[in-house]
């Protein structure tokens, strides 16, 4: 089976090669990362769409398709002799490794909140003295994120730095009782608090996606304040 797996990658590898020639295909011939990074969105959701729906024909395919971006992406990068396709694989086996020290290691952790405090710990260490230093819990948050998953984004980090309830405690935090989607004691509920507010928005012509994210930048600023404040009270 191994021999297979690595037959049927080189198989790809070689027919992505082969796109990417200069008697291949003209459109693939002039692709670059930039021109490509919105497919990858797009595939994305797609898998995402087959994973909703159960079908594993369509699972199969968009699986695919996902693993087309990291060929096509893997290509170009080798074309510039920066890196390629088993490096990646590489780089993602040893992370895993380093990672997981409960698992292939002697490192022992118990329950899922330990799992990922461990990981933000080794991920942290990862980074140090490289030019992806993370100095702040909200480093490595992709910027890109719509607006309602960067906020979740934000709120965990926070939580788990410790600064949720005191970012509570400066006053800017203050939760209105008649909001519906706060007032809400259920998921359904808070789904159509949640909803009357974005067409309460659209009602005035606001957008809720972009006043959200101006509201997550004051928040995160905020945070960053506080966590910045506490660092230099530590002597860190």
């Amino acid at each position: 089976m191994a021999k297979e797996n690595e037959s049927a990658i080189n198989e790809l590898l070689n027919i992505m090669a082969a796109l990417r020639a200069p008697d291949g295909c003209p459109w693939d011939r002039e692709q670059t990362h930039k021109s490509l990074r919105l497919h990858a969105i797009e595939e994305a959701y797609e898998l995402l769409d087959a994973i909703d729906a159960g079908d594993d024909t369509e699972l199969l395919e968009e699986l695919g398709d996902m693993l087309l971006q990291v060929v096509f992406h893997s290509r170009l990068a080798e074309e510039r002799n920066a890196f390629g396709f088993d490096d990646v694989v590489k780089h993602l086996v040893a992370k895993l490794i380093r990672r997981h020290p409960h698992v292939f290691g002697d490192s022992e952790v118990k329950g899922v909140e330990a799992v990922w405090t461990q990981w933000e710990r080794i991920k942290k260490s990862e980074k140090a003295g490289t030019t992806n230093e993370r100095h702040s819990a909200f480093d490595g948050i992709p910027s890109q994120l719509p607006a309602l998953l960067r906020a979740e984004k934000l709120v965990k980090k926070a939580r788990r730095a410790g600064l949720l309830e005191k970012f509570r405690q400066t006053g800017e935090c203050d939760p209105r009782e008649e909001t519906p989607a706060l007032a809400a004691n259920s998921e359904s509920g808070f789904a159509q608090g949640l909803f009357d507010m974005v067409a309460f928005a659209a009602e005035r012509g606001w957008s809720a996606e972009e006043l959200l994210l101006e509201e997550l930048k004051k928040r995160e600023d905020e945070w960053r304040r506080i966590e910045m404040a506490e660092s230099q009270n530590n002597g860190v």
